[in-house]
């Protein structure tokens, strides 16, 4: 087992034992993926100030986000298909944000169940809802959620139509995957991954098959979401989720100030300032590089977060020193669980804490809640 330090350790690992569908997908944008890229790249430019000589002891990276405590300012974002990373991959991907003491999001295009999570996590854990065409089935999901103690909605406002990814359109996305020669032939090189899918029965997508009128076969994501998502979401479906959800509500992919405005308008508990991880508009600027504006517009009306690009502490500091209270977190946790399940996730929260504490530390802070702009060049 090679040494992991960091998560380009654990995205390497990812690679050479998840089929190269599910792998793809994950790691991927739409497009050209500039700006899955720029995710990344914007981060790296942005320079911190070094500190010495103050006293560094007695570090906390504790906060909360939506009134939950937190570990550190650090949520799981929601994830489709993360049971297809690795057998029952929802489920341990949230009893490793539940140990370490940060919030799991569970999408509504996941492998295992809402049910799933409750039954085998014990904790409370968010929901991620797209807004779809059957409102009926939209209302039954809210109640399952509710009924699964699940602590706040995830609304996602940015995916009314899909983003044309090319990576799964050459790779024919499918969950299971479909048993051609090209498959089965990347399989044989998967022994790890085929092995934990033979012991599991959680084989699609278990918030939907059974529970949806007319789907009890789904097998493409693409083909199903263009069915069903509804391209008519408007601010007034936004208050109707909230209004029938009655709990805290998050709204993601916020991209403008107007939009932020809006979301803050219409009683959003927190905005998640988010491009859907490059995976929707390819040519639309980083998350990074609007979330200033965002939250000189609404800051103090309601909580910011950010999601996308996030590979570091490094850059979960950075988030919070340009006014995010947090960050959700996508692809570094699925490259973990992709590279060894729980202990994956677990690692790579582990990563990403310790860089962020010791990050933390040179910049001349003791307590997150105290970061801000100050410590950027």
């Amino acid at each position: 087992m090679p040494v992991i330090t960091n998560i380009e350790d654990l995205r390497v690992l990812a690679h050479k034992r998840v089929p190269r569908m599910f792998y793809d997908y994950a790691d991927s944008g739409s497009w050209t993926e500039g700006t899955y890229r720029a995710n990344s790249s914007d981060f790296a430019r942005i320079q911190l100030r070094q500190r010495v000589a103050v006293d560094m002891s007695n570090r906390s990276t504790a906060t909360t986000m939506v009134g939950q405590p937190v570990a550190m300012p650090v949520a799981l974002a929601p994830v489709g298909l993360t049971g297809m990373q690795h057998a029952d991959g929802e489920i341990l991907a949230a009893k490793a944000a539940r140990d370490f003491g940060v919030p799991f999001t569970l999408s509504t295009m996941s492998i295992c169940s809402i049910e799933d999570i409750a039954e085998h996590t014990g904790a409370p854990f968010w929901f991620q809802l797209y807004m779809m065409r059957d409102r009926q089935a939209m209302a039954q999901m809210i109640e399952r959620a509710r009924a699964a103690r699940c602590s706040a909605l995830v609304l996602t406002l940015d995916l009314q139509v899909i983003g044309q990814r090319h990576k799964d359109l050459k790779n024919g996305l499918t969950a299971p995957p479909k048993p051609t020669v090209r498959n089965l032939l990347n399989l044989m090189t998967k022994p790890r991954w085929c092995w934990g899918m033979a012991q599991t029965k959680r084989h699609c997508f278990g918030n939907l098959v059974g529970h949806v009128k007319g789907v009890s076969d789904m097998r493409s994501l693409s083909a199903w979401t263009n069915e069903q998502f509804d391209p008519t979401l408007s601010w007034a479906d936004v208050a109707w989720v909230k209004e029938r959800w009655g709990g805290k509500l998050i709204l993601k992919g916020i991209m403008e100030t107007v939009d932020a405005e809006l979301a803050a308008q219409h009683g959003a508990d927190a905005i998640v300032v988010s491009n859907h991880g490059g995976r929707q508009l390819d040519g639309a600027p980083s998350s990074i590089a609007v979330l200033p504006e965002i939250v000189q517009a609404v800051g103090g009306k309601t909580e910011i977060w950010l999601d996308s690009g996030i590979r570091s502490g490094q850059d979960v500091l950075k988030a919070r020193a340009l006014g995010a209270q947090g960050v959700m977190i996508g692809r570094a946790f699925v490259y973990g669980l992709g590279a060894m399940g729980q202990a994956g996730v677990t690692k790579a929260l582990q990563i990403i804490h310790k860089e962020l504490d010791v990050t933390m530390a040179f910049c001349g802070k003791t307590r997150i809640d105290d970061v801000d702009g100050s410590i950027l060049r």
